[in-house]
């Protein structure tokens, strides 16, 4: 973000300053659109994608996302070298935030419509996954912060970076069906691995499937008409009926989230100014939430409590809600109407943790007891469509965040 304003602000003006003429300053108001050209397309296609992704083929969805995706940060990255007027410049940069969350939500909803295919467990360690990439980012801002390089430098590192990361996730995604295990699952695919639990349940009673050696009445009736024939895959309102309470669920704890993080997180202020100044937010803010966040996530595949039928787990969620009066209250400047009741730091950083902590567990926790609710032939339709709902979260709370901002 710094290096998108510094380009927007100082781009033109430089030859202005040469001839001892400055141009009025053009305010572009840059993170206000960014969020809402992320969160736009991000909303709009990981719906489009829970209903099309039956049309069209998984590999094409996949592997064309990460290609496009790609060439939109390698033009990003080439941009850093290319001098360009401010206007221009910043319609680009809009343009290109505005495809990347095109390409990346169908990418996200059709890999975890593929993770839903897989043992539980599986889907517990894509979400901590994605914790860990908000952890590696906020990380790769310390180091350019100590390393004190010009903003050119590390923008251009920056958006090198995600062209590396996206090339090594494109041939890994190619090389996925050479793997026994790849092929075992998606090869045979949901209905066929859902057959052979169907079978498994069918032939199995409390005495076994014999009875004096002889098969009992449900193996004989298997054995006569062989095998079930694979379920049909139900429709989308269907699927939506088994797993609306998770839906909603995921849904609450991002528009909690993004309500105020960053928001409002963003702007607390350290009582200590000074050299720790510098680092307070990318320390206590951005890199405890992205740590916190991935261990969140990752605890779910250790021990998952509350269990998915309890109503403990909705209220879990909703218990949330008492983050966003405690972090406004804390030490966010400029502020105008409420009073600042956890001013030290250490306050802050502690309800940070718990913050991120609950958040990283109750959406993993949401988006892997969905695909539970239907295994089988629906379990990709059950994970296209969380994430949409993990979408619309995001999408309410960063709609939320500029009132709740306002009402500081």
């Amino acid at each position: 973000a710094q290096y998108f304003q510094r380009r927007l602000r100082h781009e033109v003006n430089e030859s202005a300053w040469a001839n001892g003429t400055v141009p009025l300053q053009k305010e572009y108001h840059f993170n206000n659109w960014m969020t809402l050209l992320s969160q736009l397309p991000l909303l709009l296609f990981t719906f489009l994608n829970s209903f099309l992704y039956q049309w069209i083929a998984e590999k094409v969805r996949i592997a064309g996302s990460l290609v496009f995706i790609l060439i939109l940060f390698a033009l990003t990255a080439a941009l850093v070298k290319v001098p360009m007027e401010q206007d221009q410049f910043f319609s680009v940069t809009m343009a290109t935030i505005w495809f990347i969350n095109s390409f990346g939500a169908v990418l996200q909803g059709s890999l975890f419509g593929l993770v839903g295919i897989l043992p539980q467990r599986y889907s517990a360690v894509f979400m901590s996954g994605q914790a860990l990439a908000g952890t590696f980012a906020a990380l790769a801002m310390l180091m350019a912060i100590a390393s004190e390089a010009d903003r050119e430098t590390a923008a251009l590192g920056y958006f090198i970076t995600p062209c590396v990361g996206t090339l090594v996730t494109l041939v890994s995604y190619l090389a996925l069906p050479h793997l026994e295990f790849a092929r075992f699952y998606f090869s045979a695919g949901g209905p066929k691995t859902y057959e052979l639990e169907s079978n498994d349940e069918l032939l199995r009673t409390e005495n076994g499937p014999t009875e004096n050696g002889k098969p009992n009445g449900q193996a004989r009736l298997a054995l006569e008409n062989g095998p079930p024939s694979p379920a049909k895959k139900s429709s989308v309102i269907q699927v939506f009926k088994k797993i609306k309470v998770m839906a909603l669920c995921v849904t609450l704890v991002f528009t909690i989230t993004l309500s105020v993080f960053p928001a409002v997180t963003a702007d607390v202020k350290t009582l200590y100014p000074g050299k720790w100044e510098a680092y307070f937010i990318p320390v206590c803010c951005f890199l405890t939430f992205n740590l916190m966040d991935w261990i969140g996530r990752s605890i779910p595949s250790v021990v998952q409590w509350p269990p998915k039928e309890s109503r403990l787990f909705p209220a879990l969620v909703a218990a949330r809600l008492l983050f966003v009066p405690l972090l406004v209250l804390c030490n966010v400047q400029a502020r105008a109407r409420l009073p600042v009741w956890f001013a030290h730091d250490a306050l802050f950083t502690a309800i940070m943790v718990l913050f991120s902590l609950s958040n990283g567990y109750c959406v993993c926790l949401s988006m892997s007891y969905a695909p539970q609710a239907e295994r089988g032939p629906d379990a990709e339709t059950a994970g296209a469509l969380m994430t949409f709902f993990l979408a619309l979260g995001l999408s309410l709370g960063a709609a939320l965040s500029f009132p709740l901002r306002f009402l500081v």
